[in-house]
């Protein structure tokens, strides 16, 4: 899956409609990291965790591996299953 949107950037006319963001978050299951890099784009992954300024190895700073505060679920957007990571109350989708 290749990264769609985050929260933050999502169509407004798709918040709270059926089967959208709002409904995607409610339904969510939480799943592993290793779960979710199974599904999701790595090299989409790597961008975005370069973007939110995470060091690619542990020993040059923290990952988001290594971030405890980082989230990572599974859901359905629009009957279609996602996964997405949320970090600082902001969801990432991969779709």
């Amino acid at each position: 899956m290749n990264y769609y949107s985050s929260c933050v950037a999502w169509p407004t006319n798709d918040v709270h409609s059926e089967g959208g963001l709002s409904d995607m978050v409610d339904q969510a299951r939480d799943v592993t990291r290793r779960a979710f890099l199974k599904h999701v784009n790595r090299e989409c992954l790597a961008e975005i965790e370069q973007q939110l300024a995470y060091a690619r190895h542990p020993r040059r700073g923290l990952t988001m591996a290594g971030d405890y505060c980082v989230a990572y679920s599974r859901s359905r957007h629009h009957g279609k299953r996602v996964y997405f990571f949320t970090h600082s109350a902001i969801e990432f989708v991969f779709r």
